[in-house]
């Protein structure tokens, strides 16, 4: 395969977008190699400006469940765009989008639609704080919700101590009102709750994590952060931004039977277009302005292409959806632990439903995030490298998840898994 377009197209970009990208991980920087400029995706293929198609695996980071360009999305897309684009008015289209969302999901109320996962999860932590009137919030090392400034923090030496800011221009002031617990680690979240005795507004985790590459939560440890949210009075969120709609209906909480006082959703509610939406109780959500004190607003909020997308979208993911996926899904993962076991690689596979992260690692089991920054990190780089040349797109790092689509046939499994194969041999030369 040729790059040079794509590689001209980084340099200029580089001079007018900082890095060259809209979103880091997109520089491949991971991967030790140049971007490749995407000109049109159909069904689960992506085509770069140099000609090369690839199968891909990201999903545009996940949102693309259904594969991309699907008919009836687009269609749907169009027929709105003929009448408008953007109004800054309500419309009937947010309404059927907020009903559709509560009918699938029972922990939600009410829905307040948004541009993003990260102003959905910006939103929830100033709802939770002004519902409860308490300032903290505990997150876990190694989950991402996002680039507010209450996220960017990063643990320390340890689980117990207070956060510092991990990127500048995060004020130690507001580092300070975020705890860092560890994931899959009830102690560390109970030590933080007596250590700040009836000042944690809420608990937000990453029911299953996914970018930390994917790690899955330990038995009841989410029955049990559930259970500590009861017990020391504060909310439970839960950022279904990459999880919503896509591990069942109505997400990780509907998977693992755990409900949460707030969930946070993307992604897939747009289609495929910018989008995030919170949603809790009547209770909690009439807290938000216009009933209640808390402001929150947004010029572009419930914008009616990406309600009209997203509504398309969830209309299709019924419970044979479901079944089409998981089928998909295990196909692959058995190819690869097949793979595994017979070139000798030392790696560890997580996986839920449609998302899966292979770790090159000599441990038994990835649980955390220490676990994950373990892994070989060039392995991965060569690794991915060598999918690219076969034509197989995956995430350009080691801590981000793979997603399928349904648009994934036979012959594209039987593809990756073949790839998958033949990758795995010439890093064990």
């Amino acid at each position: 395969m040729e790059f040079k377009k794509s590689i001209k197209e980084f340099k200029l970009a580089q001079e007018v977008i900082p890095g060259g990208v809209n979103s880091p991980v997109r520089a491949f920087k991971s991967v030790n190699c140049s971007p490749i400029f995407i000109s049109k995706a159909k069904g689960c293929k992506i085509t770069d400006i140099d000609g090369n198609t690839y199968i891909d695996f990201v999903s545009s980071w996940g949102p693309m469940i259904l594969g991309h360009a699907d008919d009836d999305v687009l269609k749907a897309i169009n027929e709105t765009a003929a009448r408008g684009t953007s109004y800054g008015a309500p419309t009937i289209l947010e309404t059927q989008m907020a009903e559709k969302i509560i009918s699938m999901i029972p922990s939600i109320e009410k829905v307040r639609m948004v541009n993003s996962g990260t102003e959905a999860t910006m939103s929830a932590i100033r709802l939770a704080r002004g519902y409860t009137n308490k300032e903290y919030i505990i997150k876990f090392s190694g989950n991402y919700h996002g680039h507010g400034d209450s996220f960017l923090i990063k643990a320390g030496s340890g689980a117990m101590t207070l956060g510092l800011p991990d990127s500048p221009g995060v004020t130690k002031n507001t580092a300070k009102d975020t705890l860092i617990a560890n994931y899959n680690d009830l102690e560390s979240v109970e030590s933080l709750l007596i250590d700040h005795s009836n000042k944690v507004s809420a608990i937000i985790v990453e029911p299953v994590a996914g970018n930390m590459g994917l790690v899955l939560p330990k038995k009841k440890f989410l029955e049990g952060l559930r259970a500590l949210s009861d017990k020391y009075n504060c909310l439970l969120i839960f950022d279904e931004v990459m999880t919503g709609f896509r591990l069942a209906r109505a997400g990780a909480q509907e998977y693992y039977n755990v409900k949460p006082d707030i969930t946070t959703l993307g992604k897939i509610i747009g289609g495929g277009l910018p989008v995030g939406a919170y949603g809790a109780s009547k209770e909690i959500m009439d807290f938000l302005a216009p009933n209640g004190p808390v402001y929150q607003a947004g010029t572009l909020s419930g914008n009616p292409l990406a309600m009209s997308a997203g509504l398309t979208v969830l209309k299709k993911l019924d419970d044979n959806f479901y079944k089409k996926l998981e089928i998909i899904s295990e196909s692959i993962h058995k190819g690869m632990l097949d793979n595994i076991t017979s070139t000798n690689t030392k790696a560890v596979i997580n996986r839920n439903g449609s998302m899966l992260t292979l770790f090159f690692t000599d441990k038994k089991e990835i649980n955390n995030y220490e676990d994950a920054i373990c892994c070989d990190k060039e392995k991965f780089a060569d690794y991915f490298q060598l999918m690219l040349e076969q034509g197989i797109y995956l995430p350009p790092s080691p801590y981000e998840c793979l997603f399928f689509s349904s648009a994934l046939e036979k012959e594209d499994i039987d593809k990756f898994i073949n790839a998958n194969k033949i990758a795995l041999e010439k890093l064990n030369i």
